[in-house]
């Protein structure tokens, strides 16, 4: 039997996961299965989106570390220039929502 299949033949979620964080297409990711970090940023941008007072504020403050910790991650290690492209511009984007802060 393959690994991370069932004996009935379906795909269990870690094999799900593998070949999420492959990325599409696979010779030159450009998309892939968010990573726990962006994972993060997403559930702080939704309970942003739908609280107020101080939850909306530590969400968005979870949304900031998280897409932070994600564009660090892309820039340093992400497979291709494009990833690495794209972890550059969540700094950027990073840098902004924090200087909108001050």
């Amino acid at each position: 039997m393959a690994a991370g299949a069932s004996e009935h033949g379906a795909v269990t979620v870690t094999e799900l996961w593998r070949r999420g964080q492959a990325g599409w297409p696979r010779r030159f990711p450009i998309a892939q299965f968010p990573n726990p970090p962006l994972l993060l940023a997403f559930a702080g941008w939704t309970l942003a989106a739908v609280s107020d007072g101080t939850a909306h504020d530590a969400a968005r403050w979870v949304l900031t570390v998280g897409l932070g910790v994600w564009a660090g991650v892309e820039t340093a290690f992400g497979v291709n220039w494009f990833r690495r492209l794209l972890g550059v511009g969540g700094i950027v984007w990073v840098a902004l929502i924090l200087a909108g802060e001050l």
